[in-house]
């Protein structure tokens, strides 16, 4: 029984998924932890993209375009072993097909410790938020959920909105995957 728990308390830990709870904002801005195999960021500095491997990660998911150095990354990060995916997302082009392919590689239990990242973060909170919403959550709560993973601008939240197909203001209302 005592094995069993503290088996469970090791899994359920950061530690567990060999990632860092926190590290160097100056290093990777806006980290912050989703799940136990899951971070999301803002985009990493040269430095830290070329300890990704060391610091636990398995895959990358890059959300921000080619114009944004995403072709860069992909050798530095595909280097050190890693999956790399990108994923480019723009306010005018974010659509629920990007947010379901973020989720198939989430939800691919090889693909796990994942890094998923835009500039800021802010883009990855919206991908967050209309993940969430399928999977039954309000759109206010999955805003919020898309908030705590770094959503901040008004502009992306109208995106998730439009891709919702939820209203710009008003009532709270369920999205139906």
């Amino acid at each position: 029984m005592r094995e069993s728990l503290l088996l469970l308390l090791v899994l359920a830990s950061p530690a567990g998924a060999g990632i860092p709870g926190t590290v160097d904002p100056t290093e990777i801005p806006a980290y912050r932890l989703l799940r136990v195999d899951l971070a999301a960021a803002g985009q990493p500095s040269a430095g830290a993209l070329a300890r990704l491997g060391a610091m636990g990660f398995r895959t990358v998911v890059n959300l921000r375009t080619e114009g944004e150095g995403a072709t860069a990354e992909r050798a530095v990060v595909e280097a050190q072993g890693l999956r790399y995916v990108s994923i480019p997302i723009t306010l005018g082009s974010f659509s629920r097909a990007d947010a379901e392919a973020v989720e198939r590689v989430l939800d691919d239990p090889s693909a796990g410790p994942v890094l998923l990242h835009c500039a800021t973060s802010n883009r990855v909170g919206g991908v967050w938020a209309v993940i969430q919403a399928t999977k039954g959550k309000s759109v206010e709560e999955a805003l919020d959920a898309g908030r705590s993973a770094g959503l901040h601008s008004p502009q992306v939240e109208a995106a998730v909105r439009r891709v919702l197909g939820a209203p710009e203001t008003g009532p709270p209302a369920s999205v139906k995957p």
